[in-house]
């Protein structure tokens, strides 16, 4: 479910390739990401991450049939799939050397996740984005953090309460993404980007990393504690009347109970 490709300056390429799910975050592919970003983090010939997606969507969130299944497990074991998704999170964001997520097309939900946690994101101009937890009537508990952390509270607010669908241009302009270019010319435009870091020394890169986190005033029991806490938050939810209409709606095709539009 994830291909991992290096070239020899040490570029390495994740992507997630369950094209026929739009790459939806199953627990088996969050499990490969994880051990695969773990690996990378210790190995010294690494000089930057892409993460893309493969055929059309770069990641479509969550597997929703995973999603409701958890809701309807047990508290300890809903909890403990909370918690796996924001461990991915974590070795994405605290990765010692540069990311770039190369966002090939949609991203929903868990892919803006991914997103967030880049530390540099470009887009296709015709990619859609939308933090969509709020119409399966769960909440975006994992995502949050870094979500807020790239564009936020106020847009956070916005986009977080609706779950509207946003186009490339509009992600760029709250700060989701860093640029966007046409589809035919998105492989060029990470090519410039991975050229510049290049240019950068390794070791300077990890600790700038570092030195903006403590700049921002985070430091890792903070951190862990957040994620503890949104993991029971989420858990919680995915368990609730609404949790669950709203993710079996979503797999029936149909309207949810709460729905009031035209």
């Amino acid at each position: 479910m994830l291909r991992l490709d290096r070239d020899p300056r040490g570029v390495v390429t994740l992507t997630l390739d369950r094209p026929e799910a739009r790459n939806a975050l199953s627990a088996a592919l969050v499990a490969e990401l994880t051990a695969a970003l773990e690996r990378l983090a210790a190995d010294p010939e690494v000089r930057i991450v892409l993460l893309t997606g493969a055929g059309t969507a770069f990641c479509g969130g969550a597997d929703i049939g995973e999603m409701r299944a958890a809701g309807q497990a047990s508290p300890a074991a809903n909890e403990a799939d909370a918690r796996r998704f924001t461990r991915m999170l974590e070795c994405l964001e605290g990765l010692p050397r540069p990311t770039v997520a190369v966002v090939n097309g949609a991203a929903y939900g868990g892919g803006i996740g991914l997103i967030a946690a880049c530390d540099i994101a470009i887009a296709a101009e015709d990619a859609r984005l939308a933090i969509s937890e709020v119409r399966l009537g769960i909440l975006p508990a994992m995502i949050s953090p870094y979500v807020v952390r790239a564009i936020g509270l106020r847009q956070a607010r916005r986009w977080c309460l609706s779950g509207e669908a946003m186009d490339a241009a509009t992600a760029a302009r709250i700060g989701l993404l860093h640029e966007t270019a046409p589809a035919a010319g998105l492989p060029a435009a990470v090519a410039r980007h991975v050229e510049a870091l290049l240019a950068g020394g390794p070791g300077a890169q990890s600790e700038i990393k570092r030195l903006l986190n403590a700049a921002a005033g985070r430091d890792e029991a903070s951190d862990r504690a957040r994620s503890a806490t949104n993991a029971q938050w989420l858990a919680r939810l995915r368990a609730s009347d609404e949790g669950r209409e709203g993710l079996s709606a979503y797999i029936e095709k149909r309207r949810p109970a709460w729905w009031r539009g035209a």
